[in-house]
């Protein structure tokens, strides 16, 4: 990988997540600028998205970029048989930096060792979605005011969850400690459990959700169960609505416990939750924005200093 791609929460340092977070924190306070006059941002998405792709397209658009690339790769070369390198290549020609959504593992690794510009993975398979991850970190800090020490809940598809497992890695420099909330069938892969172990986080284990667990925790993080990772639809049928979040379950939550959940939700949060104050998951979603116009100044080469110096800000 080059010095500025951002593929993978691996390697990312204590310092190098909280000072995202106070980048992040720059742009909440003015999103609308100027600072990537004359960029050019491509979005590649192999698979569908709506959140992932408005919100950088919306970074890129608010700090003064251009934006181009294709949400269906069937209306693009790929649909005549072109590689992933050979689109990688050809598209780099053209913009400063990438965010590429793939279905397939691993596909922003190999990307950013044959680009010559910043790749930004906006989600690889059930691997990683470190941009998620970002926003999410960046809304456990808001909502908490810290990192450290937290009790998080993750319920639902652990085994495909690609947020989820990058937040289980973010997450190693704060002390938390895991709830992983899963049917057997989706249950957290032993690869992030054994990630744990060597790192001495702590984890729990649970098939039943209920509101004991829910009262222990900072963060209720909900996900929803992936059928588009499911190659046997009757194993989906059996643990589609095992997990559902109703509001009588968060009577007994701490003051500070928030919700959220990557989006979108199918039935694993009933809709009266919305109107409870523990409801964060919208809040979460307008992060996104903040986060993702870090993430590109970051590749960028842009700095904090860089951004709090700026005076391309637009009022309104």
């Amino acid at each position: 990988m080059k010095e500025h791609d951002f593929v993978t929460f691996a390697d990312m340092s204590r310092e190098k997540i909280l000072y995202m977070i106070r980048l992040a924190q720059e742009f909440e306070k003015h999103p609308n600028r100027d600072i990537l006059k004359g960029k050019v941002v491509a979005t590649l998405f192999y698979e569908p998205s709506t959140r992932t792709r408005l919100s950088f397209e919306t970074a890129a658009n608010r700090l003064g970029a251009r934006v181009i690339g294709f949400s269906d790769a069937k209306a693009s070369s790929v649909s005549k048989g072109e590689t992933l390198k050979d689109t990688i290549l050809m598209v780099s020609n053209y913009a400063d930096v990438i965010a590429m959504r793939h279905y397939i593992e691993g596909a922003a690794q190999y990307a950013s060792e044959i680009s010559p510009v910043p790749i930004i993975n906006a989600g690889d398979g059930a691997h990683q979605h470190p941009s998620q991850c970002m926003l999410d970190l960046y809304t456990i800090y808001q909502t908490q005011g810290t990192l450290e020490n937290l009790n998080i809940c993750l319920v639902g598809d652990l085994k495909y969850g690609r947020t989820v497992h990058s937040l289980v890695m973010a997450m190693r420099h704060f002390n938390p400690t895991f709830h992983f909330v899963a049917p057997t069938e989706l249950a957290m892969p032993e690869e992030y459990k054994l990630y744990c172990q060597e790192r001495g986080i702590r984890y729990q284990e649970h098939t039943d959700f209920s509101e004991d667990i829910i009262a222990q925790a900072d963060i209720l993080y909900m996900t929803r169960v992936q059928k588009e990772r499911f190659s046997d639809l009757m194993e989906y049928e059996r643990v589609k609505n095992v997990y559902i979040l109703k509001r009588d379950m968060l009577k007994g939550a701490r003051e500070n416990m928030k919700v959220l959940h990557p989006l979108p939700r199918v039935n694993e949060i009933a809709l009266d939750v919305d109107e409870d104050p523990h409801a964060y998951y919208i809040q979460q979603a307008r992060n996104g924005l903040y986060a993702r116009e870090a993430i590109i100044c970051d590749v960028l080469g842009i700095t904090l200093e860089d951004v709090q110096a700026d005076e391309t800000i637009i009022e309104g």
